[in-house]
């Protein structure tokens, strides 16, 4: 059987390992098939990807040192640091327990909802559980991951970073982004991920929305965040991508502009192109509970059960509130629903 073929066929069942192995054995013969460098690389790339659309939690430097703000001392409302005042509902009158940052309970432990409000040493020292503590920086981690991915792949490093001209592999495309990812995902060098984005970008006159997408990537990890924000609404403004959105929203939270995220999840949902996207449904639910409207937080989350009836966050956050606003009864039924596997949409109190 074709080597190539058999690589290939076998990327596509996600048999990662299978595929290298076969790929090396048919590189050792033959360094310049593209082909199979191409498969190889890929292999390589989904191996080692994480979803990375959530928003990542912050090293001890990220929080100390952290000059991305506007305004320190923001008006109510218009901050993650400072939630709006919340009237009109039960659980608004002192009843729902606060979190250590200073955040009501949600019912559902999110990314990045462990960031301290305030940027004391030693809010900051403390991680996620008693005994722990955060990264230094999470550009850090990501210099940490692209060492240990060389360590498991034998015989080192698949690419040579500092051999490589990228004007070359910008002339053919197919190579030239699956590179990129692989220099973020496996290797994790964002300065030379940003030095290919570049150059690629530039030979399309930045309409390529990928290569956008890609140099915003490599700019908000480098902490970049108005570079981000360029290329991430230049890369919307060439093609709209779901994925796209919620990097964007990760600027805005990084920024703590929540009223710009909620701008962004508005005009996503609202063109139509995204219809029933729980991802953005989600996202703009969140940001409303993270800045304590609590009833239009609500509204929300019955929208997400509208579309999918198993969302776990919607639902325990829907419990929740229900809990705090002095009906327990309700509560219980979201979490007894929930365990059986039923249609919540099908409760009466979904539909006011």
């Amino acid at each position: 059987m074709d080597p190539a073929f058999l690589a290939l066929s076998r990327l596509r069942r996600r048999k990662f390992d299978a595929s290298i192995q076969v790929a090396d054995d048919a590189l050792a013969q033959n360094p310049y098939d593209l082909a199979l460098w191409w498969t190889k690389c890929r292999a390589l790339t989904n191996k080692n990807w994480i979803d990375d659309t959530e928003v990542d939690e912050e090293g001890i430097a990220d929080l100390l040192l952290d000059d991305n703000a506007v305004q320190k001392e923001a008006r109510p409302g218009t901050s993650f640091n400072r939630p709006g005042t919340r009237t009109g509902t039960a659980s608004s009158m002192g009843l729902r327990p606060m979190t250590s940052n200073g955040r009501p309970v949600s019912g559902f432990a999110r990314p990045g909802s462990a960031r301290p409000m305030t940027g004391s040493l030693e809010a900051a020292f403390q991680g996620n559980r008693p005994g722990t503590s955060r990264p230094v920086t999470s550009s850090g981690r990501f210099v940490r991951l692209g060492t240990a991915s060389m360590k498991s792949e034998p015989g080192g490093a698949f690419v040579d970073l500092e051999k490589m001209d990228f004007r070359k592999y910008i002339q053919r495309p197919p190579l030239a982004r699956v590179l990129s990812d692989y220099i973020i995902y496996v290797d994790h060098n964002l300065r030379k991920s940003h030095e290919l984005c570049d150059l690629a970008s530039r030979s399309n006159s930045r309409n390529s929305w990928f290569w956008e997408a890609r140099l915003g990537k490599t700019c908000f990890h480098l902490g970049l965040m108005r570079e981000a924000q360029e290329h991430f609404s230049r890369s919307l403004k060439n093609q709209n991508m779901v994925t796209t959105v919620l990097e964007l929203v990760k600027v805005f939270h990084k920024l703590d502009q929540p009223n710009s995220a909620l701008t962004v999840y508005e005009d996503a949902i609202e063109s139509g192109m995204f219809d029933g996207d729980v991802a953005l449904m989600l996202g703009k639910a969140r940001v409303k509970d993270a800045l304590g409207q609590t009833d239009a937080a609500e509204a929300e989350y019955k929208k997400v059960l509208a579309a999918d009836a198993s969302s776990v966050e919607a639902i325990s956050c829907m419990a929740a509130h229900q809990f705090y606003s002095d009906q327990p009864e309700v509560a219980l039924r979201y979490g007894f629903d929930s365990k059986l596997g039923r249609n919540i949409c099908s409760l009466s109190f979904l539909d006011s």
